[in-house]
């Protein structure tokens, strides 16, 4: 986790002595939104802006409004930023970057999707794991690799995926009981930490500048 934290740390220090150091560039900047969440009434869509001739800096959000997604609690609204670095230039082919996001959750984890006995220590009541979900926020850290490439005039296509730690803290309750299933007297909030992909798709570019 350090090492990672180092990394990032200095992915987002060469971004900006990019900026200082190539000026002349002429500096380009796209609007983007992510076709693979559209049809399903989800939200994803970020600018990105050139810094020099290699770097660039994106800003994304993605909003997923569901209360009920398949019988599952799906509310998710996350706010990240991507440093990245293209092998040709930017903007064009392969990159890679670091990524550091922010989310604000209401969901179902996906380990709670079975009908499985839940029991939070040996005192608690028993409940069925898919009655359960969590309501809280997390903290993401990663890295993101893409191929972005031109469409037609103005339009470009960007496709990418990354991942990397996610650490959350949450209150976990019962769908139809209203109570916490987790009641710990010695914390207000679970916590868990997990490496996974959590962010990926299809960005279709429009160039603003």
């Amino acid at each position: 986790m350090k090492k990672l934290l180092l990394a990032i740390a200095v992915s987002f220090a060469a971004l900006s002595t990019a900026q200082s150091q190539d000026s002349i560039v002429s500096k380009k900047m796209y609007v983007k939104a992510n076709a693979l969440f559209l049809p399903v009434g989800m939200l994803n869509a970020g600018v990105e802006y050139q810094l020099n001739k290699k770097w660039t800096l994106q800003g994304d959000v993605f909003i997923s409004p569901w209360k009920s997604f398949a019988g599952k609690y799906a509310q998710v609204y996350m706010l990240g930023f991507d440093g990245r670095y293209y092998f040709n230039e930017a903007f064009k082919h392969w990159y890679v970057g670091a990524n550091i996001s922010f989310s604000r959750f209401i969901v179902q984890k996906y380990n709670y999707w079975s009908d499985n006995d839940y029991q939070y220590t040996p005192e608690s009541p028993i409940y069925k794991t898919s009655d359960l979900y969590q309501n809280g926020f997390s903290f993401l850290i990663g890295a993101t690799v893409g191929y972005q490439f031109e469409l037609a005039k103005n339009w470009n296509m960007d496709l990418y995926v990354g991942g990397g730690s996610i650490q959350s803290y949450y209150k976990g309750y019962h769908k139809e009981l209203g109570v916490r299933y987790d009641t710990d007297p010695t914390r207000e909030y679970n916590q868990s930490g997990e490496w996974l992909p959590y962010r990926g798709g299809i960005m279709i570019s429009y160039k603003i500048r």
